[in-house]
């Protein structure tokens, strides 16, 4: 049990174990931030930091339409260098799935925006 000074500002203790690789990631990010005391640092990041959750949701999606499209150029490419001919069909597709991927980026693009207000 820790004694009590009346006289302190700050009277709570609150104990932190971490590890020696933990311990370092936090002194390189304290001398980033140009601060020297290990106490202030941790009480200013635990009072006035953020935590940030991403949900990666979207990008797993875009990566999904990057794969189709990949794939369904990579048909495209074949057949035209088998048959010497492309369709119309095919490139109206790759133009819908290249649509639906800057869709995509956009909707990404503005939710990282909204992270930083």
């Amino acid at each position: 049990m820790s004694r009590q000074h009346p006289n302190r500002k700050r009277n709570v203790r609150v104990h932190l174990m971490v590890t020696e690789h933990e311990r370092d990631l936090i002194e390189q990010k304290m001398e980033q931030a140009g601060v020297r005391n290990m106490g202030a640092y941790i009480r200013k990041q635990a009072i006035d930091g953020f935590v940030i959750r991403l949900d990666l949701s979207d990008v797993r999606e875009m990566v999904r339409l990057l794969r189709i499209t990949s794939n369904n150029m990579n048909q495209i490419a074949k057949r035209a260098n088998e048959t010497r001919s492309i369709y119309e069909a095919d490139i109206a597709d790759l133009q819908a799935r290249y649509d639906e991927l800057w869709n995509q980026a956009a909707d990404i693009l503005r939710a990282l925006t909204e992270l930083r207000r």
